[in-house]
């Protein structure tokens, strides 16, 4: 059976870096995010944070709201790996599809971060779907939220707060790893 360790966290939590722990451990990863961004491409827009988080809001409308994970399933399991990372669960359903496909095996990890913290995150990575002033991330925030971000958080079996230094966090995601 695959473990799978899985991240949720509001937008520059922690999630990416996370995840970047378990590849640098081998560890697979699949980000749900990269599952909206396919079809933003597929669709012929721009990858922008507007067209993604409206192809993202409109999958979840038309498919269900769990519609990410369950495009991420098969490639869970087409991974054949014993163990595997998810990087960007943003809500209930999305936790219970993958609960349902996976059982005792789905770990969920909240990665808890303050606004401010987070934001000097977005100014400092600076991609193509970032915000660009604080603001931007609070409707950004809100956007996910409406998705049932707060309440996937809520059914996390870990948390790790994400307040420090990147080496900090890195060692608490490497011990959780081992």
């Amino acid at each position: 059976m695959t473990r799978i360790l899985a991240f949720v966290g509001m937008p520059a939590s922690g999630k990416s870096e996370a995840s970047a722990v378990l590849r640098r451990k081998g560890i697979a990863v699949i980000n749900m995010g990269d599952v909206i961004r396919e079809e933003v491409v597929r669709r012929g827009l721009e990858p922008t944070d507007a067209n993604t988080g409206g192809v993202g809001t409109e999958l979840r409308e038309t498919e269900g709201r769990d519609a990410v994970a369950r495009r991420c399933v098969p490639k869970i399991k087409e991974a054949d790996s014993d163990f595997i990372g998810i990087d960007g669960v943003r809500s209930v359903p999305e936790v219970e599809c993958f609960k349902e496909a996976f059982g005792d095996d789905f770990t969920l990890v909240s990665i808890d971060s303050p606004l401010e913290v987070r934001f000097a995150r977005v100014m400092a990575r600076k991609r193509s779907d970032d915000m660009q002033d604080i603001d931007a991330l609070k409707v950004r925030d809100e956007r996910e939220l409406g998705w049932g971000m707060g309440e996937a958080m809520d059914k996390a079996d870990i948390v790790i707060t994400n307040n420090s230094s990147l080496e900090e966090f890195s060692k608490k995601i490497r011990a959780l790893v081992e």
